[in-house]
């Protein structure tokens, strides 16, 4: 799927990661994204977004070092922090350092790819091989939270808020301005819909719902009320779900309006909560072969 949007212009695939779940999320971001990278030509691999403090800072910057060369600098990585304490208690780290450890992190990678020796915890240290990208691979925070942002400025780093937050990308700025860095922000829509591309989206929502609503409620039993995510529903039901437009299955030309009306991108969940690999194709086919062709016009 990722190379048959490769060859028709979609602009990033994006995966994410998650541990111990009870259906099968993906635990290994960085080992899909080698193999998106391997089977497409031009199209950017987003990981967004990984649990820092749960990473080997050392391992990391060598793992992302390579999957930049492999990728010729089409690797983008949003580092966050998480929300699921059980997380950091599966891998034995404590909850309360996350902040701290991702802190450490981003130092350590962005000392690590000048491939020239640096002080990491009272010792010498120096990471090979050099990344492609100069002066590094493309590293993003991500977050909702004035500490990102600060993070963030501090280390002249981009900043991807989690949902449509005006105010912290103010705050961020600021930050900025402060310290002297450089920098940009990420920023979801004020609506950021997950499409799913369909011929009759009656049918489609009678037939696959279920995988959405499974996908949504999944998510908001992770979100603690403070929590503040672009892809956040209440609904207990397919037709709350429906109603609420957090996930949308449009047609075609509904798709080409969405765009018309001003959204600033268009994302294509065709997988979405384990819908069947049949139907994905079916969305992603009719996204690029009835939407895109039009946009591009």
């Amino acid at each position: 799927m990722a190379a048959y949007a490769d060859d028709r212009g979609v602009d990033t695939v994006q995966t994410e990661e998650h541990h111990g779940t009870g259906n099968n999320w993906l635990p290994s971001p960085f080992v899909f994204a080698g193999s998106l990278l391997g089977a497409t030509r031009r199209i950017a691999v987003t990981v967004s977004a990984i649990i820092g403090p749960l990473y080997d800072p050392l391992r990391l910057a060598e793992d992302i070092a390579v999957l930049d060369l492999i990728g010729a600098g089409r690797l983008a990585t949003v580092a966050g922090i998480g929300y699921r304490p059980e997380e950091y208690a599966r891998q034995g780290v404590e909850w309360g350092r996350r902040g701290r450890l991702q802190d450490e992190l981003l130092e350590t990678l962005l000392s690590a790819w000048t491939g020239e020796p640096f002080a990491y915890r009272g010792r010498t240290v120096r990471v090979t091989p050099a990344p492609y990208t100069r002066p590094h691979p493309l590293l993003i925070v991500g977050g909702s939270s004035r500490a990102a942002a600060r993070r963030a400025a501090r280390l002249g780093l981009p900043l991807f808020p989690s949902a449509h937050l005006p105010e912290l990308e103010a705050y961020y700025h600021q930050q900025r301005a402060e310290h002297g860095t450089e920098g940009f922000c990420m920023m979801p829509e004020a609506e950021t819909p997950l499409l799913h591309i369909a011929e009759d989206p009656d049918r489609a929502w009678a037939e696959y719902g279920t995988h959405f609503l499974h996908e949504a409620r999944t998510y908001s039993s992770w979100q603690s009320p403070d929590i503040r995510s672009a892809v956040r529903s209440a609904a207990e039901t397919v037709g709350e779900l429906r109603a609420e437009g957090v996930y949308r299955i449009v047609t075609p030309d509904a798709c080409v309006a969405l765009a018309g009306g001003g959204a600033g991108s268009l994302v294509l969940h065709p997988l979405c909560g384990g819908i069947p690999v049949d139907e994905g194709w079916r969305s992603l086919q009719l996204f690029a072969e009835r939407v895109l062709p039009r946009l591009k016009s």
